[in-house]
């Protein structure tokens, strides 16, 4: 993004809010319009300032953090959030993400790295500090091997394991998905032989440890 970047800074230590309002406003291309020590106030100067980015913490008065960050998106949907906080469990992390904040970072982070952030959310963009970009890959990808405990399936393969855990012989397999007796015993040696087992007992204990069948 080009151009000048309006900011509000939200946090209920006046040394932080005051300390990071000065740091911001010595920042070419960054105008900080305005500051907020509760969530309320936060949500008020969204709506009354329009700033491109408001920068929140995640623990503050009256309205917390993510309160404040869902309110700010129904209220004033084309304002960007950026939350900077100390807290850097799961919970405060997913928590922001849901309620709408772009971008995620830690108190520890350097000068630079906020300025980044700040531009980066003002731009459309999603940015995480370092340890969080690596919780937020690391629960994304742990959802997705749940979700598909078999990605090297084919969908007609995962049917055919289906039907295999529900302890079908290969000819009814067969009658159900309109296939030829062959065709199953083929997809089961093609199943056997990706998911590296014997046969199918063992594919199917397999499966049912994955919750299929």
């Amino acid at each position: 993004m080009s151009g000048l970047v309006r900011v509000v800074v939200a946090d209920d230590h006046p040394v932080v809010r005051d300390g990071l309002s000065a740091l911001l406003s010595s920042v070419a291309g960054i105008e900080v319009v305005g500051t907020a020590g509760t969530g309320r106030e936060a949500v008020r100067a969204a709506v009354t300032l329009s700033p491109d980015v408001v920068v929140l913490d995640v623990q503050m008065p009256e309205l917390d953090g993510v309160g404040a960050a869902r309110e700010i998106v129904r209220a004033a949907p084309g304002v960007c959030i950026l939350m900077l906080t100390m807290f850097d469990d799961d919970d405060s992390v997913f928590a922001a993400m849901r309620a709408g904040a772009a971008g995620y970072v830690l108190k520890g982070a350097t000068q630079d790295e906020i300025v980044r952030a700040i531009r980066a959310v003002a731009a459309g963009e999603a940015i995480f500090g370092p340890g969080v970009a690596h919780r937020v890959l690391h629960r994304f990808s742990a959802t997705d091997r749940a979700a598909d405990p078999f990605p090297q399936l084919t969908p007609r393969e995962r049917q055919v394991l289906e039907m295999l855990s529900e302890g079908l012989p290969i000819g009814t397999i067969g009658v159900r998905l309109g296939l030829a007796s062959k065709t199953v015993t083929n997809h089961a040696s093609a199943i056997y032989a990706k998911l590296h087992v014997l046969g199918r007992a063992e594919a199917v204990e397999r499966a049912r440890r994955a919750g299929i069948g």
